[in-house]
């Protein structure tokens, strides 16, 4: 048996959670590929993981139990039905066809588990692809160094592919194509590794876009889903029905927000600092809205209806759901300093317990405003990390937290 898991608020005491140390993957990132697989620009990789160790220091320092994701996929690929799996993820006959698919699976079978899970995260260009017999016209017509498997530089930013809901993990379905193959990678290390045996899952049908950053636990029974650049309206529903059906939930908040890279995720310009206090971009403090949903006990049998109501302002609906009214500690100082901070993720803050986050030493205007309002602020460094655009509760997936009271 594993050590607890469970995740019902977002600042609950933190005891597990799991990160992704950036490696290889992020020096595949060239002027030529960057726009492609979503990086801003090109991170120094070096620096990138001095500053995502000290990250990582910092929380077991809290007390907090720190999982590294390829750790934990290369034991999981222990288990031949995960390496089975994992090599078909990887062999794309579409892009490489069969005469190269059939080479690249026989190479994949015999590679040990750490060449195989530096494969599922690094990708392969089709320089590095295994021989094969005679003459390939997809080798000869790619450049060497064009991919044959795409590497997931986005990897680094956990929250994303798996969100924990109450004692249930929910792989999300990414919508952009650079970051689709992360949730089968995710997948791996759920269904295979010992440390999870036995996990249910919520939302499990996949049916539409729905990402993690887009997901906040704002209290025992209440989620808000950003709907936007990232997750669809069929995704937030989809998942509100799932969380429905699952007991998970008793209201899901809708959040329209700006279909642009600045606003990519509803925790770009909003996340949890406290049981009652949120740090919110303020932009769009007024304009912000939610549509409520609850269940329906009058949907078809064994499919719960949902109600669906508003939408009303965001601070309003997720207050009355939440039974408090709350906080907001502004990003910024004014609207210059506040757009700037809010692009270099100042709302993007991960909360260890209530009233202590963790969040980038560069906003340091929101960062005081936080401290102003009674917030611990654990600064850390993250020039290098934030060039993907996301900060320490981008990159970080609660897998445990304690209850709050």
């Amino acid at each position: 048996m594993g050590a607890p898991t469970g995740v019902t608020s977002e600042v609950g005491r933190l005891d597990t959670v799991l990160l992704h140390r950036p490696g290889p993957e992020l020096q595949r990132l060239t002027p030529r590929t960057n726009d492609q697989l979503l990086f801003d620009g090109l991170p120094w990789v070096e620096r990138a993981q001095e500053e995502h160790d000290a990250f990582a220091e910092l929380l077991r320092d809290r007390g907090v139990e720190v999982l590294l994701l390829v750790e934990l996929l290369v034991e999981a690929l222990a288990d031949p039905a995960a390496r089975e799996r994992a090599v078909r993820d990887l062999v794309d006959e579409r892009r490489v066809g069969l005469h190269l698919a059939d080479a690249l699976t026989s190479h994949l079978t015999s590679a040990d588990a750490t060449t195989l899970a530096g494969a599922l995260v690094g990708g392969l260009t089709f320089e590095e692809l295994p021989a094969a017999e005679g003459a390939s016209l997809v080798r000869a017509m790619h450049h060497p160094h064009d991919f044959a498997v795409d590497p997931l530089p986005n990897l680094l930013f956990t929250r994303d592919s798996s969100v924990w809901v109450g004692d249930r993990v929910a792989l999300t379905s990414l919508a952009m194509p650079a970051r689709m193959r992360e949730s089968a990678v995710l997948d791996l290390i759920y269904a295979h590794h010992p440390r999870f045996a036995g996990t249910p899952r919520a939302y499990a049908a996949h049916s539409a876009p729905l990402e993690g950053g887009d997901v906040l636990l704002l209290a025992p029974g209440v989620v808000a889903v950003g709907v936007g650049e990232r997750t669809t309206p069929a995704g937030a529903e989809s998942f509100a029905r799932s969380l429905f059906a699952d007991g998970l939930a008793r209201a899901v908040l809708a959040v329209p927000i700006e279909q642009s890279r600045a606003t990519m995720h509803l925790d770009t310009v909003c996340t949890m600092v406290d049981r009652d206090a949120v740090v919110m971009y303020p932009a769009v403090r007024d304009t912000l809205s939610a549509y409520t949903l609850t269940p329906d006990d009058d949907g078809a049998a064994g499919t719960p209806g949902v109600r669906v109501a508003g939408p009303a302002p965001f601070l309003e609906a997720a207050g009355a759901a939440m039974g408090t009214r709350l906080r907001v500690v502004e990003t910024g100082l004014d609207p210059v300093t506040a757009e700037r901070e809010q692009w270099d993720d100042g709302n993007n803050t991960l909360a260890l317990a209530p009233g202590v986050v963790v969040a980038y030493e560069r906003n340091a205007e929101t960062n005081a405003r936080l401290a102003d309002a009674g917030i611990e602020v654990l600064a850390i460094a993250g020039s290098e990390l934030g060039s993907g655009r996301g900060g320490p509760r981008c990159m970080s997936c609660p897998v445990a937290r304690g209850a709050v009271a």
